[in-house]
């Protein structure tokens, strides 16, 4: 894998970094190896725990790369069905995933992030959001399914339409995330927790997962109507994105580093 660094810290326990220079930002590529690491997944039987972390402190992952053309011009949504498809295996699969939360999470990275079972972040160095709705688009790799079924409608239609950045605080009080905790104890705090269910049996750790997510499940028909509604937004939100790529292009590099903020003031310039 060119995007992942794998490592087996223990019997049981895989643990995925993400690195994409220069701030993590998703593509194509990331599908088709989040999509590998779902193969491990199902086929490794002696696995009980994934953990998804980053190698780049300010970034666990950005947001999706819409820079790049899509890989077949007459069907420019594959890549965003295959991506839902791959949260959705990472959801379903028998092993617990913990998302290690660390820099910015947002767009596809906050749905990374909300397909994985457990999600712990640090306090003074972490951001989640769902840029897309501010952006003329949707989160439609489960955003908008599984972050209404975490903290209820009320803050799932704020977090969504707002675009804006969220604190790993204000995120533990919504739902979003399972804890925030201080920075200097996140690795450690994951590490202990992966390794204490890496001991447990194989059997009895999907079982439990499976029946405890027996309410919590997502039809694929609501993942395939997002996905279906997204061309109509995007079309009607093209004069929207421009906009936003005049801001992106004016303030530079701040404008992923606080890219809520951004979004917000694109009208106001």
């Amino acid at each position: 894998m060119k995007q992942f660094v794998l490592s087996r810290p223990a019997p049981g326990y895989l643990r995925a970094e993400f690195d994409r220079p220069p701030i993590n930002m998703l593509d194509e590529s990331t599908i088709i190896e989040l999509a590998g690491i779902c193969d491990t997944l199902e086929t490794d039987h002696d696995l009980r725990v994934l953990v998804l972390s980053t190698v780049n402190p300010d970034y666990f992952m950005a947001r999706y790369d819409l820079s790049a053309a899509p890989p077949d011009p007459a069907d420019p949504f594959a890549g965003l069905r295959a991506f839902a498809q791959a949260t959705a295996r990472l959801s379903q699969s028998d092993v617990i995933s913990i998302a290690a939360l660390r820099g910015r999470a947002r767009g596809g990275g906050s749905e990374i992030a909300l397909a994985c079972d457990l999600r712990f972040a640090s306090i003074e160095n972490c951001l989640l959001g769902q840029p897309e709705v501010p952006s003329g688009l949707l989160p439609a790799g489960g955003g908008i399914e599984r972050l209404s079924r975490l903290v209820g409608r009320a803050r799932a239609t704020e977090i969504i339409v707002s675009g804006d950045d969220y604190d790993a605080v204000t995120a533990e009080r919504y739902g979003w995330i399972n804890r925030a905790v201080p920075d200097r104890e996140l690795d450690g705090f994951v590490d202990r927790l992966a390794r204490r269910i890496a001991s447990l049996d194989p059997v009895a750790v999907a079982t439990a997962k499976k029946l405890i997510a027996r309410n919590a499940h997502i039809p694929e028909a609501e993942l395939r109507e997002t996905i279906s509604l997204l061309p109509s937004v995007a079309v009607a939100s093209r004069d929207r994105r421009a906009r936003l790529r005049s801001r992106a292009a004016q303030v530079g590099s701040d404008f992923e580093l606080r890219l809520g903020y951004h979004l917000g003031a694109a009208d106001e310039h």
